[in-house]
């Protein structure tokens, strides 16, 4: 057990960064809980971002509404535009990390479009070196907008068939608020949640209240709500250990969920 900083450092200078005892030593070191009151939201791109006034203003009204009580950080998805653009890449034989900066583009547009949205409010849009000015915002205003896309850019790390980036922005998301060390995880689709099988290709699916990584996996479930790899970083999360996925076409619903209510899904590490 390391007692002190200083032998910590001591097993920095002396090892290498993949030397067991130092990764133990580094384990023990706990993490600091930067937004602890915080939610992190990812809005759908697809899901409902696409669908336009109808799904997008009720959304707006209630996130207005629920930042009177409630810290946010609200991160948007791509969607259609997105996989236009993935098919025209992958197409051209471009590389995963190409895709990845296109995704990005669309985004940042989603990004824009609800912080234009939400202006009125006083909720700024954040993105890159304006992360830095979240804390400030939430003491203001109680929430902040940004792009769901994770910045890899190049850097993606090629998926293992393919070249989707594995790493979208359900991934950049609880990233989010994992780093943030955020005591919620919200994903707002246009499902109820989790079922047995696609709700929307499906006859009769049955729905899941609550499943944990394991099960979902076991089910070959893995890949039927959010993106594979969320699933294993929510396994190895050291404080986002529970997601939930709702309905954001529900009216209500987002704000049921940020007081804490079991509305869809909880998808939990363990």
């Amino acid at each position: 057990m390391i007692q002190s900083t200083a032998e910590l450092e001591a097993l920095l200078m002396q090892r290498s960064l993949s030397d067991p005892q130092l990764l133990a030593a580094a384990e023990a070191a706990a993490d600091f809980r930067i937004l602890p009151d915080a939610t992190v939201l990812k809005i759908g791109g697809q899901s409902v971002i696409d669908r336009g006034r109808s799904a997008v203003y009720p959304l707006v009204d209630e996130i207005a509404a629920a930042r009177k009580t409630h810290k946010m950080l609200i991160g948007t998805g791509a969607g259609t535009r997105a996989r236009h653009l993935y098919s025209i890449a992958a197409g051209l034989n471009l590389p995963a990390g190409v895709l990845s900066q296109l995704g990005a583009s669309v985004a940042d547009q989603n990004a824009v479009m609800l912080g234009q949205l939400l202006a009125k409010h006083g909720i700024p849009v954040v993105g890159g070196a304006g992360l830095s000015a979240v804390p400030l915002s939430l003491a203001e205003v109680n929430a902040v907008i940004f792009s769901g896309m994770p910045p890899y850019k190049l850097w993606m790390r090629p998926a293992a068939e393919g070249v989707i980036p594995p790493y979208r922005t359900d991934a950049g998301c609880f990233l989010m608020a994992e780093s943030f060390g955020c005591k919620q995880m919200i994903y707002v689709k246009d499902e109820n949640g989790l079922y047995t099988a696609n709700p929307k290709t499906a006859k009769n699916p049955t729905f899941i209240a609550k499943i944990s990584v394991d099960e979902m996996k076991a089910k070959g479930l893995h890949d039927s709500i959010l993106e594979f790899p969320v699933l294993d970083l929510l396994k190895a999360a050291r404080h986002v250990r529970q997601v939930q996925v709702i309905n954001g076409l529900v009216p209500g619903n987002l704000t049921r969920a940020l007081a804490g209510e079991h509305v869809g899904t909880i998808i939990t590490a363990s």
